[in-house]
């Protein structure tokens, strides 16, 4: 009985050496593993782009985001040789593209092409499926433009504070492309400030609204530049200011809304943003082009074209400006009585 019960102590120390050493393989393997893993990350990280880049825009094809979105693009596959495809996700105002890309890879292949509201607005009046602060890295501005009170030429007014006077004996008819837009948004934001009452008419589209502007069928709307530079010398409608921070060089002699109401500085922007997680070094990355690409002469000339300013902020200055405007879309809001919907 003892050699046996000898062998078996002996056969348990091997079997407790063999763990030992198994165990010790196992530390060594995942040690080395861990110490592989920084370089590789980095090598992925500078190598962007390695694959097609997706840019989704929340809004039909042809519109002006789209047509943005196209021409960043464009410049963005010419200076980093790889394809960037724009693809359309429609609905929801924006909603359905930023949940999208919100919950796509955070490696810098696919891009969020956005317009102001589904940042600042769309999140605080409907329910939708990201944060608009925790779900997203800010990248860069592409393009921004104000936008500009005109109203039928009817009314017998030519300045902002004829139009108020005007204004304060009747209910005023105003029109927009939807609930939320910033076009309804700055439009309730300045009757709120002048202390006019006001009827919101919404249309499918903003040329829809400026049509029945044209017609006399609404008595004021907030445009973007791009959409009536063309009206600057017409009969057809009057223009009466901007909500910009300066006086525009395309509308010589127009104040701007803030000259009689502080503070009234109401933009759109378009720009790139990326899933939160996206690491730092691919954001700086795909900022530094799209810099480029908003200081490309062939853009500046479309840009201008379209009414727009040109962008190209850096990461850090995109999200400083997101958090100084957020309080007068707020206002506006609230000036607009739009309350979130119930999930």
């Amino acid at each position: 009985m003892v050699p046996a019960f000898g062998t078996n102590m002996r056969s348990s120390r091997i079997c407790r050496h063999n763990a030992a050493l198994s165990w010790l393989h196992r530390s060594v393997l995942a040690l080395v593993a861990g110490f592989a893993i920084p370089p590789l990350t980095h090598a992925q990280e500078t190598n962007w782009p390695s694959k097609t880049v997706t840019v989704v825009v929340g809004f039909g094809a042809g519109g002006a985001t789209d047509v943005m979105a196209r021409m960043a693009s464009r410049k963005l596959s010419e200076d980093l040789k790889q394809a960037f495809v724009v693809e359309n996700r429609v609905g929801g105002a924006g909603n359905v593209a930023a949940t999208y890309v919100a919950r796509s890879a955070p490696d810098g292949h696919t891009l969020f092409f956005a317009a102001s509201p589904q940042i600042a607005a769309t999140p605080k009046i409907q329910v939708v499926g990201y944060d608009p602060i925790a779900d997203f890295a800010p990248v860069s501005t592409f393009g921004s433009g104000p936008f500009i009170l005109v109203i039928r030429p009817s009314i017998p007014v030519k300045t902002i504070p004829q139009f108020v006077d005007f204004a304060k004996t009747r209910n005023i008819i105003y029109g927009s492309p939807g609930p939320g837009s910033i076009t309804h948004l700055i439009s309730a934001l300045f009757l709120s400030r002048a202390g006019l009452e006001g009827t919101h008419v919404p249309f499918r589209s903003g040329d829809q609204a400026l049509v029945a502007l044209l017609g006399g069928q609404i008595d004021m709307y907030f445009s973007p530049i791009g959409n009536i530079i063309q009206y600057v010398d017409s009969p057809q409608l009057t223009i009466l200011g901007a909500a910009s921070e300066h006086r525009m060089k395309q509308l010589d002699g127009v104040p701007t809304i803030g000259e009689f109401y502080p503070n009234t500085v109401f933009s759109g922007w378009n720009g790139f943003l990326v899933p939160a997680k996206t690491p730092r070094t691919i954001v700086e990355k795909i900022a530094k082009h799209v810099i480029l690409a908003a200081r490309d002469p062939d853009n500046v000339v479309q840009l201008k074209k379209l009414g727009m300013e040109p962008g190209g902020e850096t990461p850090d200055e995109f999200a400083a400006q997101i958090t100084r405007e957020q309080p007068q879309f707020d206002e506006a809001i609230r000036a607009a009585n739009l309350k979130r919907e119930s999930p």
